[in-house]
Parts: C-alpha cells; structure tokens; sequence
C-alpha cells in the first residue's frame, strides 16, 4: 500500500524509468574507467535512439537584483523539465547533490537526476527542487 502512494507522488516517473535505462545501458556497454565527458557522449547517443528531446550543457545565467552575478550548466535537460548530471566518482558527495540543487532552483526545474558511475556500478538519485536542503537529501543517500 505504502508503494502505491509513492509512485502517484513522484514526479516524471515514466520519463526518469526511461532515462534510468539509458543510463544502465551506457554503464553496460562502457563499464567503469571513462572521463564524464565520454559517459555523456554515450548517453546522448542513447537519448537520440530512443528519440527523447534533450539539450546538452544548458547555460543557466544567475542573476541578483537584475544583474547577471554567474551562470551554471547543465549536463542535460531532457524533455524541458528534467535536468541530469553525470559523475564519475565513488559515491554520492554533498557537494554533487548541492549543485544539482543549485541548477534546479535558477532553472526553476522541478526534478534532477544526479548519476554517479563507480567502479561497482552505476547509482541514480532523484533530486526534487523542494525546501529540503542538500544535507537532508544527502542523508537519504546513506539510507
């Protein structure tokens, strides 16, 4: 019963299944040992493939008091409405879920996926532009 009121909560569910596909994919054919740059060539051939609408390194320009202060980008944004960073490192840090949470509030996205590629596999993360901070989302990490 339990799982049934998470699945209507989650936001994007059939777009991030397929996404989550890709990225095991790419894992699969590639293994561990590439720079993210590689990873990220990979899974835009993959997106292409499977005709998913996305963007590369997406420029987002912060601004404070209408002037421009800095700019991030995105390592995807997929369908308009979910961002996707890739990195290859052994776990998930709080500084990876801080900066994803950085991107989806200027972009004013609602959903992130934050993949890690280690050399055990490949680990997801949904992240939800919400209230909770980098260090509550992180602690979900550990769960």
């Amino acid at each position: 019963m339990k799982s049934v009121k998470i699945k209507k909560r989650l936001i994007y569910r059939k777009s991030t299944y397929k996404i989550n596909g890709i990225l095991f994919d790419v894992f699969k054919e590639l293994n561990y040992g590439f720079r993210e740059k590689i990873y990220q060539h990979a899974i835009s051939q993959e997106l292409l493939r499977n005709k998913i609408s996305f963007k590369r390194e997406v420029y987002i320009p912060i601004y404070y008091k209408n002037h421009k202060i800095g700019r991030y980008f995105i390592d995807f944004l997929i369908d308009n409405k979910i961002a996707l960073e890739i990195k290859v490192a052994d776990r998930f840090y709080s500084s990876h879920i801080s900066q994803l949470l950085s991107y989806l509030k200027s972009a004013k996205i609602k959903l992130g996926l934050l993949a890690i590629i280690t050399p055990k596999g490949i680990r997801i993360k949904r992240l939800a532009n919400t209230k909770r901070t980098a260090a509550e989302q992180l602690a979900e990490c550990a769960e």
